[in-house]
């Protein structure tokens, strides 16, 4: 009995060790083949479950990756694979709610996963809360010092704090490690168009397009990188980058002094930038895609 049970979890050890290499290749259905052979085997496997919805995950197909990650957890109420896969599905998907509520759970149950610190920090980040992002992303940075991804996020925080000199000096470390990871080239991108260097900003969303061509967000940021070259259209964003190191009553207050001290100049400014962005974009426009006529 003892030697049939060994050799069952060779079995499945041995699967599993496929699965998994399977996934570092990027074969992701053949993947997900070996796992369903594995649930074949074992049908009331959390692990298995919680590894089908991770390929799922992997797959861009939330919908069942969400169905097999509940299916795990009613097995296993703290499968931590699960509860990872459910994290980044409300992530992805931009649920919010759910995203909080389900990562402060996640957070309970695995103190230590690192990606919780930075998917938290990008939370703070779009309500413009820089320095909480700044401290999740150290915290996230302790447990995975060498992670390219923490690092140019952080160099993208350090940007948005004004800190140019330590957002330069992230880009280099995160650089060093992650030159090949599009999502890296993404945030350093972001990073430099912060500190003004637009030129870099292009460099990096060219890297990231190549690097991951099919990715629409990448694809965006790369024709706004393209616009941002235009020297006029960066004198109408020079206002933004001060913009974004401002309080939110700064904001307001500015706005009110500048709007019934200066009305006729900013209505001005307004159009002026509008007719700019416009006419840079139908450029960039055309040297990427070429002139291309309605009906043709």
């Amino acid at each position: 009995m003892t030697e049939a049970l060994t050799v069952e979890n060779q079995f499945k050890q041995n699967t599993l060790q496929a699965v998994h290499q399977l996934i570092e290749w990027k074969r992701y259905k053949e993947a997900l083949t070996e796992a369903e052979q594995a649930l074949r085997e074992e049908p009331e496997d959390p692990d298995v479950f919680a590894l089908i919805a991770h390929i799922y995950n992997l797959m861009d197909n939330y919908e069942k990756a969400l169905y097999w990650a509940n299916e795990a957890l009613i097995r296993e109420p703290e499968q931590t694979l699960a509860w990872y896969v459910r994290v980044s599905v409300y992530y992805e998907t931009d649920n919010e709610k759910a995203l909080n509520e389900n990562l402060q759970e996640a957070m309970r149950i695995d103190p230590y996963e690192a990606h919780y610190f930075f998917l938290k920090a990008n939370l703070l980040n779009k309500k413009q809360k820089y320095k909480e992002s700044r401290e999740l992303l150290r915290l996230a940075l302790e447990l995975r010092p060498e992670s390219p991804l923490y690092l140019a996020t952080l160099s993208y925080t350090e940007a948005l704090l004004g800190n140019m000199k330590e957002s330069a000096e992230l880009d280099r470390q995160a650089v060093q490690y992650g030159a090949e990871m599009p999502y890296v080239m993404l945030y350093l991108g972001w990073a430099a168009g912060d500190r003004g260097d637009y030129k870099l900003k292009e460099t990096y969303m060219k890297n990231a397009v190549r690097l991951s061509p099919d990715d629409k967000q990448i694809q965006s940021e790369f024709l706004e990188a393209l616009q941002q070259q235009h020297k006029l259209l960066r004198i109408f964003l020079w206002p933004t980058r001060l913009v974004r190191r401002m309080k939110r009553w700064q904001i307001i207050m500015a706005w009110f002094i500048i709007w019934i001290l200066f009305r006729p100049f900013v209505l001005l400014f307004i159009l002026l930038y509008v007719l700019t962005h416009w006419v840079t974009k139908a450029i960039v426009h055309v040297q990427v895609f070429g002139w291309r006529r309605r009906g043709m």
